[in-house]
């Protein structure tokens, strides 16, 4: 890699060149005498990572032609972040064939946060890691520029002869979508390679590389760190080579990756698994198998009081309770088209009714059942049941449905990825022209629900067909009944006034779908709720209404979700109020503390007039000091600690400790009671301390 990169002929230069800049706040027209590149256009701004050139996105260092339209790719936005990440997973690839020059090049993609990229190599050691750091400090402060290069696919093979997977990739140019994360090398195009040149022209390293990259290394400053190292498989098969996937980040500036790196260490302490242990809420166990929880007392209850919530919530917005079996034949799910569609989400088919002889033999053969993956087809049934008039739409079916999704053993996670889905599911049936007002009811509703459990800063993703053409056989309908439902769900999208995110090809196979995405406490975002258009479903089970004029008109079914899954509602729950619940959800909402084993008894009696109120209370009445009491009490994370001493006693009252520590002492009992139970009543989602909450003065 030490050749010299020669200088290509340039066009002839420009008499001048007319270029067009657009930045947000103003539009300049400017002339340029000679050839001209973005760098010519935007100079060294190192906040400007790369540019849209009449809406394509290229490289700063490529030539504009005259009459250009040309605006910056800023690296604070998310097209920035992906050109700079991507450029550090070269940077690192660099590092890797420098420590270990047989290492073969696999992808190195940016993802969300950060990149990575595979090797066959023998697996990093974290001793590796630090030199492969300092090493990528050196490339970075080399400056290394990035130069394009147009190959021809015969010329690409020769060149990189030495690299198998690279040359597998050229294989796949057009197709590339087939193999994980190979986008980020070829597509439908051209070839192009990448090369790092030093400043004295020779090449230190290459790649093949669809682009764009920064200009030089230098742009990635010093917001960029390797974080890990795992195993992974060529093209993600477990078929084809173990390789060894490198980890990095990279940040637009060095306080962007403190701040990363805070938020991973805020998450580390909010992770709901090991929250779910420590506050006893659910366990996992090898007998019941990967991604099916198990619920425990204190777990249950945090479930049940978002059961009961969302029930009355369903029923105060005029939804009908159904339930409808955990199985069905799988003809049900060839009628919904969800075979062959689902086919992938769904468990294998359970035989069942198969007629045997005397000795065992299958005379007859079974009838195929499957485990629901989801509860539309049932509902239609329901619907289907008698006749429907116009005068009962829009109909509204709810139910709180176990579906079962053959999620695999490598993607479960804990509540927010699981095979038992419990979903606070609905349908509705409408006429199409009362869909769109059922679409506002429903984002309404969510948006209320969401709010309720202190998820308030929310934005909305609308998920459309694959309009390509590679994809569009995954989904079934017309192209006008997809134009239409689209329509309705961007428009009340844009209208609600909340950030809108596109998601193309994202749509599920039988219509577009609005998904609510929330952002916890620490700035993750997590996708919740759904609501989705339907125009197949009533179609293929024939549903029909009699409308106002005497003819039968087919409806239109709108899926919704409000929690979408129970189990990640809570998941995310837990890692949003990091374990410490509002009093309203609280599992135990006051521990109630003597400070000695002299004033059990009259703790006992306020413990005791707390229940009968319904409060949830835990006594500590055991021979621990009464400190480390307090420090058990602390970790359970309650909204209250009631603590009872002499004082406390002879005055009739309690004392208050707060979660941030904050104290209220010798508060009357009854006052105490009547508070706790307001504030609880109130289903007000931040903490109670001293300063406001219950026993604080007026």
């Amino acid at each position: 890699m030490g050749q010299n990169v020669g200088v290509r002929p340039r066009k002839e230069p420009y008499v001048s060149a007319s270029i067009t800049v657009i930045r947000p706040d103003a539009r300049e027209t400017r002339t340029f005498e000679t050839t001209t590149t973005g760098l010519d256009v935007f100079g060294d701004d190192r906040t400007v990572v790369a540019m849209r050139v009449d809406g394509e996105i290229l490289d700063l260092h490529r030539e504009l032609p005259d009459g250009s339209e040309v605006a910056p790719v800023l690296v604070s936005e998310p097209d920035g972040l992906y050109i700079l990440r991507h450029s550090a997973a070269h940077v690192a690839a660099q590092a890797v064939q420098n420590l270990r020059a047989d290492a073969k090049l696999g992808i190195g993609p940016p993802v969300v946060d950060g990149f990575y990229y595979d090797f066959l190599t023998e697996p990093l050691t974290p001793e590796d890691l630090k030199a492969l750091e300092k090493d990528m400090g050196r490339i970075v402060k080399e400056r290394q520029r990035f130069v394009r290069r147009v190959v021809g696919d015969d010329e690409a093979r020769v060149e990189l002869a030495s690299e198998p997977f690279k040359v597998e990739l050229i294989g796949l140019k057009g197709n590339s979508g087939d193999a994980e994360g190979a986008s980020v090398e070829v597509g439908a195009g051209e070839l192009t390679i990448y090369d790092n040149v030093k400043r004295d022209g020779t090449v230190a390293w290459k790649d093949l590389c669809r682009g764009p990259h920064v200009p030089h290394t230098g742009y990635l400053g010093n917001g960029w760190a390797l974080t890990r190292t795992a195993a992974a498989y060529w093209r993600g098969d477990q078929a084809n080579a173990q390789l060894q996937r490198l980890y990095g980040t990279a940040w637009a500036s060095k306080e962007d990756l403190a701040a990363y790196k805070h938020r991973l260490e805020e998450a580390a302490k909010r992770d709901h698994r090991k929250l779910g242990t420590e506050l006893d809420l659910f366990s996992f166990h090898e007998l019941v198998g990967s991604g099916l929880p198990l619920f425990h007392p204190r777990g249950g209850i945090i479930k049940r009081a978002m059961e009961d919530y969302v029930r009355q919530a369903h029923i105060d917005n005029g939804f009908d309770y159904v339930g409808t079996p955990h199985i069905a034949k799988e003809d049900l799910f060839y009628t919904s088209g969800h075979l062959p569609y689902y086919a992938d989400g769904m468990f294998p088919a359970l035989l069942e009714d198969a007629e045997r002889d005397e000795q065992g033999n299958v005379v007859k053969g079974g009838q195929a059942y499957r485990l629901k993956a989801m509860n539309c087809p049932m509902h239609n049934l329901i619907f289907d049941a008698r006749g429907r008039s116009y005068r009962e739409l829009p109909l509204r079916f709810f139910e709180f449905g176990t579906v079962y999704r053959d999620e695999k053993s490598g993607v479960v996670q804990g509540l927010t990825r699981v095979r038992s889905i419990t979903q606070d599911d609905s349908h509705s049936y409408c006429a199409k022209e009362q869909a769109p007002d059922e679409v506002r009811h429903l984002l309404k509703f969510i948006l209320g629900l969401l709010n309720d459990f202190g998820l308030t800063d929310v934005a909305l993703e609308v998920s459309t067909r694959d309009e390509d053409g590679k994809k569009k056989d995954k989904f079934i309908g017309s192209d006008e009944q997809w134009s239409e439902a689209t329509a309705i769900l961007e428009g009340i999208a844009h209208e609600s006034g909340l950030p809108v995110v596109p998601d193309p090809g994202g749509a599920a196979y039988y219509g577009p779908k609005i998904s609510i995405q929330a952002k916890d406490a620490i700035g993750r975002t997590w996708q919740m709720s759904t609501i989705q258009y339907d125009f197949n479903q009533p179609e293929r089970f024939g549903l029909e209404y009699v409308a106002s004029d005497g003819t039968r008109q087919r409806p239109v079914m709108i899926h919704s979700a409000k929690f979408g899954s129970i189990e990640r509602f809570m998941g995310v729950l837990i890692e949003h109020y990091a374990g410490a619940f509002p009093a309203w959800l609280s599992p135990v909402q006051v521990i109630a503390v003597p400070v000695a084993e002299a004033f059990n008894e009259y703790m006992g009696a306020v413990v005791q007039e707390l229940r009968d109120a319904g409060v949830r209370v835990a006594f500590d009445d055991g021979h621990d000091r009464f400190g480390k009491k307090i420090r058990n009490a602390a970790k359970e994370k309650a909204p209250f600690i009631l603590i009872a001493g002499g004082e406390d006693v002879e005055a009739g009252a309690v004392s208050f400790r707060f979660r941030d520590g904050s104290q209220r002492n010798q508060v009357p009992v009854a006052d105490a009671i009547a508070d706790i139970v307001a504030w609880i009543e109130a289903r007000r989602n931040d903490s109670p301390t001293a300063d406001e909450g219950a026993g604080a003065e007026d």
